[in-house]
């Protein structure tokens, strides 16, 4: 197994998830729904409610770790290179919160059927993985 490079796992990490809470933030701007991280995650999450910072600390670690699994495992098994692999590899934690996540929150499976929640959603993975893709190319 190839070393990885956690620096540059970070790093793509970081800005994917930089790019998605770009989106998330405009998004509301656009008619979409307002997606808070830092409540979602926080105060509001059902398993240990933590300080609204904390939330979106949560959030970007998060981001962090998916590109660590994306680094160790998907890289090597999906096709294409770079966003469009990132991309492809984004539907994976899309899918996880629309079917484990949202529910444990409260908000139903696939959020409840809110389509402008579940587009959001969809859009943010998708950027973050692109984002992320690219920045961290080939490995």
């Amino acid at each position: 197994m190839k070393e990885l490079n956690w620096r540059k796992i970070g790093l793509a990490g970081l800005a994917g998830t930089l790019a998605m809470t770009m989106l998330m933030l405009i998004g509301p701007l656009m008619g979409m729904p307002k997606m808070d991280m830092g409540s979602m995650l926080g105060p509001m999450n059902p398993i240990v409610a933590l300080p609204y910072w904390m939330g979106w600390v949560m959030h970007f670690i998060i981001g962090i770790v998916l590109t660590g699994i994306y680094a160790a495992f998907s890289i090597k098994i999906l096709p294409s290179d770079g966003w469009k692999r990132g991309a492809i590899f984004s539907l994976a934690p899309f899918l996880m919160k629309e079917i484990i996540v949202s529910p444990m929150m409260g908000m139903g499976v696939f959020e409840g059927g809110d389509m402008l929640m579940i587009i959001g959603s969809l859009l943010g993975h998708l950027v973050y993985g692109g984002v992320m893709g690219f920045v961290y190319g080939e490995g």
